[in-house]
């Protein structure tokens, strides 16, 4: 069994308890991965001090420079590609071609982040005044804490190393304690790509303890988080006391909206894949259906079809297409909402069971679940379950479906299924999210912006050029000649 170290100023070091916790893979429970750092505050304060000794000299280094060897870090995943999606997949439990994907998009997102180093530009401005220069730079912010989940354990922690050091900042990478493999293995990819000692730190532990002194340490000056609502507001108030940037990506009540379609097979073909992708364990899954009355009974039929030929198993079979819940934790928390739709009176299409007698040794698998005639105040409609239920509401027109839509606390993404041009620009214009999808599930793209509104996101979005104003500060500039 590998024992995995924490990575701060260029050197692998034992946490400073001595002491580390075992990970397990959640498809075979009694499988030990390997041991991870029980870290502490002081090992916090280590990587801290080294990152902040770092910061001015990588500021200062040429940002072809710095696009060089992140570009370089971008062809290492790309080439670890089948190593790092088994990782994944033994210790999420996605499917293996889940994992594979997800290695190849952070690839194909670091790629287009490190060329940010080159297009950090700011605005020239005619001055009012004769005999004067006004513009503006774009300057790094410093430290930052870079804090992520488990269900996207490469992707997730990729989309914010790399643009943070392309706009010339260092890290400190707090990964989420089920998955830490990955993010060892990603550090020493960017290690082998040649970033300086404490340029990028890994520090392993506890939230409540590692997250808790990254986020209140006055030496870090921007935090990017992924994760629940819940968490990152606490976070967002932590920060605002000390005037701290935020780029926040948090929770999602995703609805697919289906309204005068004519082709409910596509439809159903991009809904139950959006919504039963990593398990129904990601914040843009398709989490409920708000259908037309009309449509409901088909759409419905076409949904069971497809859910029925979901392959649920352990996603080192090639042939599975979905993994187990990654603990038995969310097993049990999407159980407890089975549970309420039942008592609630929503009619179970589909699954709603465990498909194993003992998860702690079987595996921590659930049926794949359609639930239908769900009232739009059920917490099946309102709260994000993260994990494979898929409640379907019946609406009686396009403004109830709109106004259902926007009933959460959340606004992330949305998609509309229709052939009615009008119907498409009153869901752009009515329904709150930061993505909106037209036609076809939830996927994103490697360089467009990504990101929510309401309790889904705070700060600039992630992705694309939008990562500048989460990573760097605006200097305004007057020069007298």
């Amino acid at each position: 069994m590998d024992r995995n170290l924490n990575y701060i100023a260029g050197r692998w070091m034992p946490p400073e308890s001595g002491t580390y916790y075992q990970t397990r893979n959640p498809a075979r429970p009694a499988e030990v991965l390997g041991e991870f750092p029980c870290s502490t505050e002081a090992d916090v304060d280590h990587a801290l001090a080294a990152a902040d000794s770092a910061r001015t000299i990588w500021a200062s280094t040429p940002a072809p420079q710095r696009a060089a060897m992140l570009v370089r870090f971008s062809q290492l995943l790309a080439d670890s590609q089948s190593e790092l999606a088994r990782i994944v997949t033994l210790e999420q439990g996605k499917a293996l071609q889940e994992s594979t994907g997800e290695v190849a998009r952070a690839s194909s997102e670091a790629s287009f982040s490190a060329g940010e180093a080159l297009r950090l530009c700011g605005n020239t401005f005619p001055s009012e005044r004769p005999g004067f220069t006004c513009y503006t730079t774009l300057e790094p912010l410093g430290v930052v804490a870079a804090i992520t989940p488990w269900n996207f354990p490469v992707v997730a922690p990729v989309r914010k190393i790399v643009p943070a050091l392309a706009c010339g900042n260092t890290v400190v990478l707090k990964p989420a304690s089920l998955t830490p493999w990955s993010a060892v293995h990603i550090t020493k990819l960017a290690e082998k790509a040649g970033l300086p000692a404490g340029v990028l730190n890994l520090v392993i532990g506890p939230g409540r303890t590692v997250g808790d002194r990254l986020v209140s340490d006055p030496r870090v000056r921007g935090i990017s988080f992924t994760g629940s609502t819940t968490v990152g507001a606490r976070i967002n108030e932590c920060a605002s006391r000390r005037m701290v940037k935020v780029q926040l990506e948090l929770g999602g009540k995703n609805p697919a909206i289906v309204l005068d379609c004519d082709d409910l097979d596509e439809a159903a073909h991009e809904i139950v894949a959006a919504a039963f992708l990593c398990s129904g364990q990601r914040c843009t899954a398709l989490s409920r259906v708000l259908v037309e009355e009309s449509l409901g009974d088909d759409l419905v039929e076409r949904l069971r079809l497809r859910i029925l030929n979901i392959r649920i198993g352990n996603g080192l079979d090639p042939n599975n297409t979905m993994g187990p819940l990654v603990s038995r934790e969310q097993m049990d928390t999407v159980a407890r909402y089975v549970s309420v739709g039942k008592e609630g009176g929503a009619k179970l299409v589909l699954g709603g069971h465990s498909l194993v007698k003992d998860a702690e040794q079987e595996g921590y698998f659930y049926a794949a679940t359609l639930f239908d005639h769900v009232e739009s105040d059920s917490p099946l409609a309102l709260d994000e379950i993260f994990g494979p239920v898929l409640p379907v509401i019946r609406v009686r027109n396009a403004e109830e479906a709109f106004r259902i839509a926007n009933s959460t606390r959340y606004g992330l993404a949305a998609a509309l299924f229709t052939r009615n041009r009008h119907l498409v620009h009153e869901f752009l214009r009515h329904v709150e999210c930061g993505m909106a999808h037209i036609n076809h599930g939830t996927a994103s793209q490697a360089h467009i912006p990504f990101g929510g509104v309401k309790d889904s996101g705070q700060g600039a979005f992630s992705i694309g050029p939008t990562v500048k104003d989460a990573f760097t500060n605006i200097k305004t500039v007057y020069v007298k000649a």
